[in-house]
């Protein structure tokens, strides 16, 4: 009976809820495939307590007969036997066989259940036509069987008795009974569900808060909760099933972790028992009973206990379609427990736990293997990998503990050892005798042979490189392989290892990770030293020497290496060409002068830094630099190079990784971002553990794939060099480096002009060659020739016309030699002659500015050349000298670029113009110099400044008028500071007529304060009058509105214009501006216009006309226009301008602007209304408008009406000063202020 009750235990996917059936077994027969097929189809939801999420769930149950064995007795907690529905059939309709019989095995039945305490029971009574018509006449007339029933049992739960109508025919009543019962037992099943489950976790979490008590067992515990786990997966919740699993799993590691930490449980002794067996996970089960029954019994190990926990698990997530997380909780399980035995304490023997990790990483890829297909395992393949990585390490621990990977075999002891390995592991289980593959053969197959080991490491080896680099983790493959080239260097086979560790190397390297490189090439270099490469061995011995990660004596052992072989024979064919940077570091390089430029011949010295990275002195036979020498950038133009060499670093500071590894070395990763993290008890928020973790993780383990490694001497040794015959070079011999930074002084070839470039520097110490093949960033210095330049600069800025000045010549001699007699030939200029001295002397200074000599000018003038002799002077040395020069000021008025004459003839500029940077006129004197060194002439320009600016303007009275200059007065002595104006005034009176144009020239005497006034010339000015005859005049009134006798804002009142003729025309005027009317009369058109731009009135109607003026003396024209006022007070009069009217008969004498022209549009009516005589308002200004038409027409030339203004002092306007009172407007309420 045991047997039978734990069966479906063994098999706990055939578990079914147990449903008891009492009554009429015949009669369950009969139904029981219909109720058996129609009970799961339809889902319940299951709605939990605690606040759980509601589920849908498809209910089965196991039907069996009811017997009183079933019902559980006190005590007894499991729920796989336990019967959650009890069921009484019957199908009695006969009153008398009720009586007699039904109800009294229902009372046995009702009894039995209520003894035990189960209430979760229901009635089912069957009707049929046929057994009410066998049984009419027993039928009660006022109540049925069903009645009779409910009264005896059902008091209180009626919905206890279901009534099932004709189940066995096809019918909607039959359906709707079926239906109607299924729905019932659905609802009762989930209720005892419901009350029976949470029950039992309320006991089992009672049970759990004991665990603090003495004698509580986690054994015991967990049998309990796992009954638990049953059956949810009884009821297909494999999700909630898992969770029960996940939290003993918990539970148990927090016992492990305290008891590490000294709190002990008296329960963990069981399970600190030494490991006897280590036979490995078994998946293969569902239930592996054997192990279940030592955790039952409390003798189960640590090994025992995880192996079974993680089968349950494994099997639930299979179930749950999630095979790759099997995976990756099984690499978590493997480490785990390796630290849990280590916290217990736990006795083991030697190699028993790497057996057990590779058999269970082995049986957990064969219960991968076996629910998913090859496509899948390939895509997954990340998830799988770390097995066959974990598998291959303790399969290599395993070998080198059993002596299978030395090169002389295992010993006697070996075996010995593995005869106790293999004997822990036990006989095969029957699930895997049959395979081929097992773990189980693998391992004792692997262990029983050194061939075979070496076949099954390596198989496992490669498989799981090749899955890291399918999935590009490449770091792990470079691991792995590290690995397998401490199999093959363990094997005496250093060949093939030495690849894998250069492998490994490279991606050391490129990431920064300096104690691995220094580990891989103390590998790599033992490799080279067995394969006999003697180059590339030394290469890494010196990468060894300077490795700072080395303790000393292992740094000058392989340091002493090296030099053993330099101090060998010197045969040329032992040569070993070794990087530069292995041995040292060039830090710095610095030229003197610091300018790195130089003329040919000079003196340049080179001083380099080098940090040695050797641990000893180092002496060395040799040091040189090559040199590339460029012809094509020599240069041969003193200024030009000068720019150039300004380009040119005096020193040059060299980075640790550019010095040898070239531009294409890349920068270190990014740095660590870290974090603390710390976990706090969530009762006395004590600490329980700390850590750190990395935050930026996903960019620090990134590999830079798109960036090849970087090209350093610490992978690839670099190739020989060898020295051309006759190249240019750095050379220092017999140096002896000290560790740490020392100091070298080359002297640089300088003889031949151009552009020398360092391109590598070589170190030699007896046979062996140190070589940096690249000098990064690139270090050049210059040698020049330049040609002699002579240049003239004034002492004081700016230079004044009109003063004397001294001018400096300096002349930078270049490569030409200055000899005795040779002289500079000036031309003379009438405006700026070169002042006579007594005494000039001339200074000679060396490149570095020293002076190195001084000597008397001679100097000889002659009408048209001066002539100066030069002191003999080196090439590359500067000579200095004065001379006193005196620029003569132009005598004539300033004016602008293409101002016009009244003519109309532009006026062209004078050789004296106004330099923008300063308001002073400038005038540019050139000078032209023969030079000794070159048959060509040399042209100098000296730009003087006038220091006065004089302006002229016309002023009208009336008829009288007056001249005013502004610069000086007719003071006898005026001082005159900078930017400072004076002003003169002059009436003009004639006697005669006065002439069309005046001559003037204004002329005073000038000379710096405190010196005589006689040394100097005086300054004149000259300008000419045109046209100073007041033509017209202009008079207005303001006349008030009518009625008022003063003006008012806002409203209309009246200008009055009046125009009158002074003068009787000239002779030049009637031609030009004069028209003969129908009376034999000559007029002049006129334009007047009337505008305010201080918006203090508004003309109303026309604002401008025409007026035809009689052309002889007093003739007057009056015009009325209507303005008003807009603000009240003292305005002055809106602006009144004439202009002349010339017809389209008239020449053009200037051509006008386009931009101020009228619309073409406008001519015709313009030119009509103009030639009738009559006003308009229709023209169109535009600022000050002077002609009328196209411009596109006048400048074709044809011949348009156009406006012209008077000369200045033609028309006098008596207005200007003129103003009228305004009286604001009447306002009672409103008063404006108008505040200016």
């Amino acid at each position: 009976m045991e047997c039978q009750e734990e069966k479906p235990i063994i098999y706990t996917m055939e578990n079914k809820p147990i449903v008891t059936c009492a009554g009429d077994q015949g009669l369950f027969t009969s139904l029981y495939t219909s109720l058996a097929q129609q009970l799961p189809r339809e889902p319940m939801e299951w709605r939990r307590t605690y606040g759980r999420a509601p589920k849908m769930i498809h209910l089965e149950a196991n039907f069996v007969q009811f017997k009183e064995e079933l019902l559980p007795k006190d005590g007894n907690k499991a729920l796989l036997t336990f019967p959650f529905l009890h069921i009484y059939w019957t199908d009695c309709c006969d009153t008398e066989a009720y009586k007699s019989t039904v109800k009294e095995d229902m009372m046995r039945w009702q009894n039995s259940l209520r003894t035990h305490g189960s209430a979760d029971w229901v009635i089912i009574v069957v009707e049929t036509n046929d057994t009410k018509k066998k049984n009419k006449t027993n039928i009660l007339p006022r109540s049925s069987i069903v009645d009779k029933i409910r009264s005896d049992f059902c008091n209180k739960q009626n919905d206890r008795c279901v009534v099932l109508s004709d189940p066995l025919k096809d019918s909607s009543r039959s359906q709707e009974s079926w239906n109607s019962l299924l729905l019932k037992l659905r609802t009762l099943l989930l209720m005892s569900f419901t009350k029976n489950l949470g029950r039992f976790e309320d006991d089992m979490r009672t049970l759990r808060e004991k665990r603090t008590q003495p004698g509580w067992s986690f054994c015991e515990y967990f049998m309990v909760q796992e009954e638990l786990a049953f059956v949810f997966e009884m009821l297909q919740q494999f999700e909630d099933a898992l969770v029960q699993y996940d939290e003993l799993d918990a539970l148990f590691t927090q016992y492990v972790l305290n008891f590490g930490a000294g709190d002990t449980a008296n329960w963990l002794g069981s399970f600190c028992a030494p490991v006897n067996n280590w036979s490995g996970l078994l998946l293969r089960r569902p239930i592996d009973m054997e192990k279940r029954d030592g955790i039952q019994r409390g003798e189960a190990s640590l090994l025992d206990l995880r192996s079974y926990l993680f089968s349950r698990q494994c099997t639930l997530l299979i179930f749950l379609l999630r095979p790759w997380e099997v995976t990756q909780r099984a690499l978590e399980l493997l480490h785990n427990c390796v630290q849990e035995l280590r916290l217990l304490e736990v006795s083991v023997v030697e190699g028993a736990l790497d057996c057990w990790v590779f058999l269970s990483c082995l049986e957990v890829l064969h219960r991968i293997e076996g629910c998913c297909d090859q496509a899948q395992l390939a895509a997954n393949c990340s998830h799988t990998v770390g097995l066959w990585a974990y598998a291959t390490d303790k399969l290599k621990s395993l070998g080198e503990l059993c002596g299978l990977v030395s090169e002389k075999g295992p010993t006697s002891e070996d075996l010995n050892r593995t005869v106790d390995l293999l004997a822990g592991l036990g006989d095969e289980r029957p699930e895997t005798v049959s395979s081929l593959q097992s773990p189980y053969k693998k391992l004792k197959e692997a262990l029983s042979s050194v061939e075979a080991f070496e076949r099954h490491y390596l198989e496992l080896s490669h498989a799981a490189m090749e899955m890291y680099r399918a999935i590009s983790r490449l770091r792990s493959a470079r691991l792995v392989g590290k690995s397998l080239a401490e199999f093959y260097m363990k094997k005496g086979d250093p060949e093939k290892a030495e690849a894998f560790l250069q492998e490994a190397l490279k991606s050391y390297v490129s990431e920064g990770w300096s104690l691995p490189v220094t580990h891989t090439r103390k590998q790599i270099a033992e490799c080279q030293k067995l394969l006999g490469r003697t180059e590339d061995y030394f290469q890494t011995s010196a990468l060894l020497a300077g490795d700072a990660n080395l303790t000393m004596e292992e740094r000058k052992h392989f340091c002493q290496e090296i030099l053993t072989f330099a101090g060998k024979s010197e045969d040329q064919s032992d040569k070993v060409t070794l990087s530069m940077g292995v041995f040292s570091q060039l830090t710095r390089l610095q030229f003197q002068p610091a300018t790195a430029s130089v003329h040919s011949g000079a003196v340049l010295q080179v001083e380099i830094n080098l940090r040695c990275l050797m641990p000893v002195s180092v002496h060395i036979q040799q040091l040189a630099a090559s040199i590339h020498f460029d012809l094509e950038r020599a240069g041969t133009n003193g200024r030009s190079k000068g720019a150039a060499r300004q380009t040119i670093p005096g020193t040059v500071e060299f980075s640790h990784d550019t010095s040898s590894a070239g531009p294409s070395s890349s920068s270190g990763g990014p740095p660590l971002e870290l974090e603390e993290i710390q976990d706090r008890s969530p009762t006395d928020n004590s600490l329980n553990s700390t850590g750190v973790v990395c935050k930026n993780t996903h960019l620090v383990m990134r590999l830079p794939e798109s960036i090849s490694p970087p090209d350093t001497p610490n992978c690839v040794s670099p190739p020989a060099v060898t020295l051309k015959e006759g190249a240019q070079m750095l050379k220092v011999q017999d140096v002896t480096l000290e560790p740490g930074n020392n100091s070298i002084t080359f002297t640089a070839p300088s003889g031949q002009p151009g552009t020398y470039t360092l391109r590598q520097l070589f170190a030699t110490v007896g046979q062996v060659q140190f070589v940096l093949p690249h000098i990064y960033p690139s270090v050049q210095y210059e040698v020049y020739s330049q040609e002699p330049q002579l240049t003239v600069e004034p002492l004081s800025e700016p230079l004044l016309a009109g003063l004397s000045q001294m001018v400096k010549f300096t002349l930078l001699t270049g490569h030409y030699t200055v000899k005795k007699g040779d002289a500079l030939q000036l031309s003379n200029i009438d405006t700026m002659p070169i002042l006579p001295s007594t005494s000039c002397s001339a200074r000679i200074s060396n490149p570095t500015g020293e002076l190195v000599g001084e000597s008397a000018l001679s100097i000889q003038s002659s009408e048209k050349v001066t002539s100066i002799s030069l002191p003999a002077t080196p090439p590359y040395h500067t000579l200095e000298f004065q001379l006193e020069v005196l620029c003569i000021i132009p005598s004539g008025s300033d004016h602008p670029p293409n101002e016009r004459l009244t003519n109309g003839e532009v006026r062209h500029r004078p050789r004296s113009y106004s330099h923008p940077d300063t308001p002073m006129t400038a005038i540019d004197q050139r000078m032209s110099i023969d030079c000794p060194w070159s048959i060509y002439s040399t042209l100098l320009a000296l730009t003087f400044y006038i220091p006065f600016k004089t302006k002229h303007s016309l002023l009208s009275a009336g008829n009288r008028k007056y001249i005013q200059l502004e610069s000086l007065n007719t003071k006898t002595q005026q001082l005159l500071c900078s930017k400072h104006s004076l002003f003169c005034l002059w009436e003009v009176r004639w006697q005669d007529d006065l002439p069309s144009c005046l001559q003037c020239v204004f002329s005073t005497n000038f000379s710096p304060l405190k010196q005589d006034v006689s040394a100097f010339k005086p300054f004149q000015y000259q300008f000419q009058l045109e046209r100073v005859t007041t033509l017209y005049s202009v008079r207005a009134e303001i006349l008030p509105p009518a009625g008022e006798q003063n003006c008012r804002s806002g409203f209309l009142c009246g200008l009055e214009v009046c125009i009158t003729r002074l003068t009787e025309p000239a002779e030049g005027e009637i031609a030009e501006d004069s028209k003969t009317d129908t009376e034999g009369l000559k007029t002049a058109k006129l334009m007047y216009e009337v505008a305010d731009s201080s918006s203090n009135w508004a003309v109303c109607g026309k604002s401008s006309g025409m007026v035809s003026m009689p052309m002889t003396a007093d003739a007057t024209h009056k015009v009325q226009i209507e303005v008003m006022p807009l603000f009240a007070g003292h305005l002055p009069f809106p602006k009144i301008k004439v202009l002349k009217y010339l017809p389209h008969t008239a020449a053009v004498a200037i051509q006008p602007d386009p931009d101020s022209c009228v619309e073409n549009d406008s001519l015709s009516l313009l030119d009509k209304a103009l030639d009738d005589g009559g006003d308009t308002a229709s023209i169109r200004s535009r600022g000050s408008v002077h002609s009328v038409g196209s411009g596109d027409q006048q400048q074709r030339g044809v011949a348009m009406p156009r406006l012209e203004p008077f000369s200045p002092g033609q028309v006098f306007n008596h207005i200007h000063t003129q103003q009228v009172l305004v009286l604001p407007a009447t306002d009672d309420h409103i008063m404006e202020v108008n505040a200016t």
